[in-house]
């Protein structure tokens, strides 16, 4: 950890949690009772300093909030996760496997549209909620 600040990297520690930051994505880390890490929040996009979770709607990504809201994900938020990845594991000697170096992974897909079936409607089934005016 200690070796992130001179790699470009914002890291910040409270309590055993320590958060690592860069381009816009996060991390998060717990250390153990060995005194090592572990690694709790996968990187992921940070939007206004929350993590959020990557959704594939099958014909777009989205970024999921805890509090339910979605946000489409940009083509410069994708580069930017994808490199802060590949720039964090270098860093800490963390192996990058095959479908991870492909491109970006999501924490939750829904692709089955078919009335009737679960996730007919995608977002009911990742718990999005109605936006205010029916949007």
């Amino acid at each position: 950890m200690e070796a992130l600040p001179s790699a470009g990297f914002m890291v910040s520690s409270t309590g055993g949690v320590t958060r690592v930051e860069k381009y816009g994505c996060g991390a998060e880390f717990r250390r153990t009772s060995d005194d090592h890490y572990t690694m709790t929040i996968l990187p992921t996009i940070l939007l206004n300093g929350q993590f959020v979770r990557l959704w594939d709607a099958g014909y777009q990504k989205f970024l999921l909030t805890d509090d339910g809201r979605k946000f489409p994900a940009r083509a410069e938020q994708l580069v930017n996760v994808r490199k802060f990845n590949e720039e964090l594991r270098t860093a800490l000697g963390i192996p990058t496997y095959y479908n991870e170096a492909l491109g970006s992974t999501s924490l939750v897909s829904v692709y089955d549209r078919v009335k009737g079936r679960k996730g007919d409607n995608p977002d009911q089934t990742v718990g999005v909620k109605p936006v205010a005016g029916g949007h």
